[in-house]
C-alpha cells in the first residue's frame, strides 16, 4: 500500500526546517528509506518512508523549495510535522544534492520540472 502526504508550507524552528501539511498526518511511526525521488507531474520531490503495511510518500511541493535549498546550503536538518510530533528526513541532503545535480539540464524529468528546479536551485549560477 502507498500513501501520499503533501507538504506545501514551511517554518523554521530552532535551526531546523519543518515541513507542514494541510492534512492531519501522524509521523512518529515512520521509518526512513533514505531515498528521494521526483514526481514531475506534481512538481515535487518525494521523500520515501516506510510504515506498516507499506510506504508513505512525503511530497515536498515547489512552494517549499526555496527553504529546502536554504536548509541544504546551511546544512540544517529537515523534518515533517504531524499531529503526533515530528519525523526527521534522514539522508535528505545527500539524496537531494545528487538528485538536483542529475536534474539540471536533463529533459528526462520533463522540461517544466527541469526549468523549475534550475530556477530555484541554480539561480545564482546563471
Amino acid at each position: 500500500m502507498r500513501t501520499k502526504w503533501h507538504f506545501t508550507k514551511t517554518e523554521w524552528a530552532d535551526g531546523t526546517l519543518r515541513l507542514l501539511s494541510e492534512e492531519d498526518v501522524e509521523v512518529t511511526h515512520l521509518q526512513p528509506v533514505n531515498q528521494v525521488i521526483t514526481d514531475s507531474d506534481e512538481f515535487a520531490f518525494v521523500y520515501l518512508a516506510e510504515a506498516e503495511p507499506g510506504y508513505v510518500y512525503l511530497y515536498l511541493h515547489e512552494s517549499t523549495w526555496p527553504d529546502v535549498k536554504r536548509a541544504i546550503e546551511e546544512s540544517k536538518m529537515l523534518e515533517v510535522a504531524g499531529t503526533d510530533g515530528t519525523f526527521t528526513l534522514v539522508s535528505f541532503h545527500e539524496e537531494m544534492e545528487e538528485l538536483i545535480a542529475n536534474i539540471e539540464g536533463n529533459s528526462n524529468y520533463g522540461e517544466e520540472m527541469v526549468e523549475k528546479v534550475e530556477r530555484v536551485f541554480f539561480a545564482e549560477q546563471r
